[in-house]
């Protein structure tokens, strides 16, 4: 019996184990100072607080011992004592530099949820997680990188995960069960093709563990933008498409292309997003809805139906249930 309350003893933590230590060490003395000089110590109430007062500060001297065996209790006391607080605080004070330097290390879980995962360090994440911080800094962001030592950037909302993404475990770690989205950016220091693959297998791995979360996958080749949707990616950023669309547009277009860019980049003045016809829209033509959504200071520059957008549609393209608008608003 006893050997098994040692050895659930010796498996506690060991600030809880010292805790549990001063805390019996406390009670007993104030007990034998209680037994030994019941008239300075009335009650063993008393006797504790002389134990705690004596162990934590010396004494206030409310209360002192009169008689020999009660001074020579209080010596053993002070020596034993003092020594075992002492060592808690300091057993306190290292836990605390240990997490925060696992905090820093990217070794602790994250016990958020609705968060962002960020998978992959580079110029890309560091931009969407400065713009995202600008736009809202309660929003949780868990980044996952094998590569970094410690913690990237200073934002707040930012928890930072060391190791794999393809591995479980450091996907439980980052609370993926709870989370809100997923984001993959392709490592541009690979090969382009092993990097989609890196991609796609962490996808995989993704959806084996939460099926249902959105993952939006950054894929470098053209041809595994069909393997990276059949592991699950439920939006697909073509990097390098983009990219030569946008020189291409550049070469023909001069200076045009800096005015678009523009109004991407000007986040905290246009958005360019996605949204569902609002009632009354549903059947109208492209030219009615266009001029409905500029009564809202709106602009409707496309419709997406299903996998296929349809930028600047003829005025009687005709607007159905499951359509999506691609507005820009301010």
């Amino acid at each position: 019996m006893i050997q098994h309350w040692l050895g659930k003893f010796l498996r506690l933590p060991v600030v809880v184990r010292i805790f549990l230590l001063a805390s019996f060490i406390i009670i007993i003395f104030g007990y034998i100072i209680h037994l030994i000089e019941p008239n300075n110590f009335p009650t063993v109430f008393d006797g504790i607080w002389w134990a705690v007062v004596t162990t934590a500060t010396i004494g206030y001297g409310d209360y002192v011992p009169e008689t020999v065996a009660g001074r020579i209790t209080g010596i053993i006391l002070m020596v034993v004592g003092i020594a075992i607080v002492s060592s808690y605080f300091v057993s306190l004070a290292t836990v605390a530099v240990t997490m925060q330097a696992a905090y820093i290390e990217g070794k602790l879980f994250f016990k958020g949820n609705q968060h962002m995962i960020i998978i992959g360090w580079n110029e890309r994440s560091k931009e969407l997680i400065a713009s995202m911080y600008k736009k809202n800094q309660s929003k949780k962001v868990v980044l996952i990188d094998e590569t970094l030592e410690a913690m990237p950037t200073e934002y707040k909302n930012v928890h930072f995960i060391k190791g794999r993404a393809n591995l479980d475990d450091i996907l439980l770690k980052a609370n993926i069960q709870q989370a809100q989205c997923v984001v993959i950016t392709a490592d541009q220091n690979k090969n382009e093709l092993y990097a989609d693959m890196n991609t796609i297998i962490t996808l995989l791995a993704i959806k084996g563990t939460h099926p249902t979360i959105r993952c939006i996958a950054e894929i470098l080749t053209s041809e595994q933008v069909d393997n990276a949707r059949r592991a699950g990616a439920d939006e697909i950023i073509q990097s390098n498409v983009l990219t030569s669309s946008l020189i291409l547009n550049s070469l023909e277009s001069h200076s045009t292309m800096v005015s678009i860019l523009n109004v991407i980049r000007d986040s905290d003045n246009h958005h360019l997003l996605t949204c569902e016809p609002v009632d009354g829209i549903v059947g109208k033509q492209f030219y009615e809805a266009c001029n409905l959504f500029f009564k809202k200071n709106k602009m409707l520059v496309g419709i997406k139906r299903g996998e296929k957008t349809h930028v600047n549609p003829p005025g009687d393209f005709v607007i159905q249930h499951d359509d999506l608008a691609v507005v820009i608003t301010e």
